[in-house]
């Protein structure tokens, strides 16, 4: 007799917690109850796949709609001082995923306060140097000290730089077309560097588009 007596007081203890972690966590219960059929549930009948848009263009014509696609990296141009520079062709050979893209935009935005990117001029090399000249004449350093500037810690050259920077912009962005730039016949791509000095810059550029 003492012996179910002892097997009687573990049975209702057990009950007794499962009474217990069952108010606490319903969602548990529930879970585990559930947790066997609705595995046999998901292999019997397998989850429905995605659903892909569709575009009509007619009452018999559709087609997929187009799956946008985005593309990242870093470039490096090469180090130069003061002047103005066609990149297009550096730009073209270390961005092979143009290519790759039927329709869509690339945009170049480089990564500093004291040079440009533009779009302008690509054939006569006397715009770059004209461009130049006309932007020093615009921002003037102040190589004589008269105070033209409050900030002159780096160079007389330093806060023209960062002027002229404001005026021309940090980033251009062109249309992709069947995997070419969509540029027009004389435009290409330029690097304005504004300081004396050569320094290495980076760009980073963004491709959104269709790819092929």
């Amino acid at each position: 007799m003492p012996q179910q007596h002892s097997t009687t007081s573990h049975l209702t203890t057990f009950l007794i917690v499962c009474i217990f972690v069952l108010a606490l966590f319903p969602g548990l219960f529930v879970s585990v109850f559930w947790a066997p059929y609705n595995s046999l549930a998901n292999y019997l009948v397998p989850a429905p796949q995605p659903r892909k848009s569709v575009l009509c263009t007619s009452p018999n014509i559709c087609t997929v709609a187009p799956t946008m696609s985005w593309a990242q990296k870093s470039l490096t141009l090469p180090s130069r001082s003061r002047g103005s520079y066609l990149i297009t062709d550096e730009i073209l050979k270390q961005l092979p995923e143009i290519k790759a893209y039927k329709t869509g935009l690339l945009n170049l935005f480089i990564q500093h306060t004291s040079c440009a990117l533009s779009l302008n001029e690509n054939w006569d090399q006397d715009v770059r140097a004209d461009m130049s000249d006309a932007l020093d004449r615009i921002v003037p350093e102040d190589k004589k000290g008269t105070g033209l500037y409050r900030h002159d810690a780096e160079g007389s050259d330093d806060m023209p730089a960062h002027v002229k920077s404001a005026l021309i912009g940090a980033s251009v962005t062109i249309p992709i077309t069947n995997g070419k730039l969509a540029t027009g016949t004389w435009q290409g791509i330029w690097y304005l560097e504004f300081r004396d000095s050569k320094h290495t810059r980076k760009v980073v550029a963004t491709i959104q588009g269709e790819k092929m």
